[in-house]
């Protein structure tokens, strides 16, 4: 059942791929490239269960962090332009 799991998370993210590559926006883009990080971190889970190794279990959570903080980098940066815009401060201390 595991491998199964295993093999749907592989076309998933070979579909992800196909978005990432070629749509239409940016955003498109980044919902691919954010497709695929997420299915990797599952199929990382679902291979450390096949193999009884738990630690990669850890490794999956922390790949997901990293992924979260990723993608809100990019639209950040797609948003400001640069990664050091303080936001709203400069704005509520006129």
């Amino acid at each position: 059942m595991f491998a199964v799991a295993a093999a749907a998370l592989l076309v998933t993210i070979a579909m992800a791929l196909t978005r990432a590559a070629l749509g239409p926006t940016i955003f498109d883009r980044l919902q691919g490239a954010n497709t695929i990080g997420t299915c990797a971190m599952l199929l990382l889970a679902v291979l450390g269960f096949l193999q009884g190794r738990p630690e990669f279990l850890d490794l999956a959570l922390v790949y997901g962090l990293l992924n979260i903080l990723g993608t809100i980098a990019v639209l950040k940066y797609f948003r400001h332009g640069n990664l050091g815009h303080p936001g709203d401060a400069e704005e509520r201390s006129s």
